[in-house]
């Protein structure tokens, strides 16, 4: 069952935010006993979801637990209509790789260009049905997972 644990999944129900999901069994596994924040990722998560970047959601598992820190970042829900992706990210833990989430949330996440550098080593590639990868904006093509 999914955990809303953010007020922005209640003041922007309408869509208009980027989405996370987040694995409430592995979030944390990365850092596991290094990590100096007390609730460690999913406190990241939390406090990012409470700037109002984006919507959060914990799901109890993700289906891949051998990754860790499994993250998904959904589009938002015009972005979703127009058919781009949600891009699935592993071991995404630690300031750095949240921060840089985050400011790319704020560009529009899913649908507003590629993920930054720091993230791109963290993508899981998914596929597409057809095999194929979409560009963005004549980018490289994006890694993303059809839902």
């Amino acid at each position: 069952m999914p955990h809303d644990d953010s007020p922005a999944d209640l003041s922007r129900a309408d869509g208009s935010l980027p989405g996370l999901t987040a694995c409430a069994l592995c979030a944390g596994e990365t850092l596991e006993g290094v990590d100096v924040l007390p609730g460690g990722q999913a406190e990241r998560l939390r406090r990012l979801a409470e700037t109002g970047v984006a919507r959060l959601t914990f799901v109890d598992c993700l289906d891949e637990c051998e990754r860790g820190d499994v993250v998904v970042a959904r589009p938002t829900a015009h972005c979703r209509r127009a058919g781009v992706a949600p891009v699935w990210f592993e071991r995404l833990a630690g300031d750095e790789p949240t921060e840089a989430l985050a400011a790319w949330l704020r560009r529009g996440g899913p649908g507003g260009g590629p993920p930054p550098a720091v993230l791109r080593d963290l993508v899981i590639d998914r596929g597409l049905a057809d095999g194929e990868a979409p560009t963005l904006d004549g980018d490289a093509p994006t890694h993303v997972h059809i839902a």
